[in-house]
């Protein structure tokens, strides 16, 4: 079993910043993608951002230039860092990861969620 455990979540003012984590554990082989999605009050749930193992990205437009996402292989985490957030930016922030179990089995893993709201 695969989990993922988000963190950094919170309140913050528009123009601020935050930076979430999300930690994996269990039996983990290796990891391929690690990504972070978002699905605010009546909305669909959106792609963030995602990183492949080496390192690779790909951002929503809505983020680009603004946000940030990055691993640590060695620590099995994957963080984004937000900059310069706005009100549209709040929402739960899920994240997402696939790879292989020391079985040799497909994982396909989700956290939580942490909550994101951005007020003043």
């Amino acid at each position: 079993q695969v989990q993922l455990v988000e963190s950094g979540g919170g309140l913050v003012q528009p123009g601020g910043s935050l930076r979430l984590s999300c930690a994996a554990s269990g039996s983990i082989f290796s990891i391929n993608n690690m990504g972070w999605y978002r699905q605010a009050p009546g909305k669909q749930r959106e792609l963030v951002a995602i990183i492949i193992r080496g390192g690779s990205t790909n951002y929503a437009d809505s983020v680009k230039g603004r946000f940030t996402i990055s691993r640590d292989n060695a620590k099995n985490t994957v963080y984004l860092e937000m900059n310069s957030l706005k009100p549209e930016d709040t929402a739960v922030y899920y994240c997402n990861a696939d790879g292989l179990r020391t079985g040799g089995w497909w994982f396909v893993s989700w956290g939580q969620g942490t909550q994101v709201t951005v007020s003043s």
